[in-house]
């Protein structure tokens, strides 16, 4: 049986970005684009957690940072629903193609 190293991990993260970065780009509807950010988030919390685990002693940095990283995610996507509730009031129209003049 073979041991999980840390580029098991990363090349588990890359994927996770790469998804995000690819719902980014062909997404059309505007809770698909920021379901597809929150992978981005979860790759870069991974990537904290995995070099806090297999590089840093004792300081717990990566930890810290990856708890940071949440708090302003959840953040970032409560003000993103928000802004998307008022455009939609407005446009009634999930899709991006229709929200070309912001």
């Amino acid at each position: 049986m073979q041991e999980i190293t840390m580029l098991h991990y990363l090349f588990i993260s890359m994927i996770l970005f790469v998804i995000g970065i690819l719902g980014i780009i062909f997404s059309k509807h505007v809770i698909k684009v920021l379901i597809s950010i929150e992978f981005i988030l979860t790759a870069v919390n991974l990537n904290f957690i995995t070099f806090a685990t297999f590089l840093d002693n004792a300081n717990f940095e990566g930890y810290i940072l990856s708890l940071f990283y949440v708090a302003i995610g959840a953040v970032e996507l409560a003000v993103a629903l928000y802004i998307f509730y008022l455009m939609y009031d407005k446009k009634k129209s999930e899709n991006l193609d229709k929200y070309g003049d912001l």
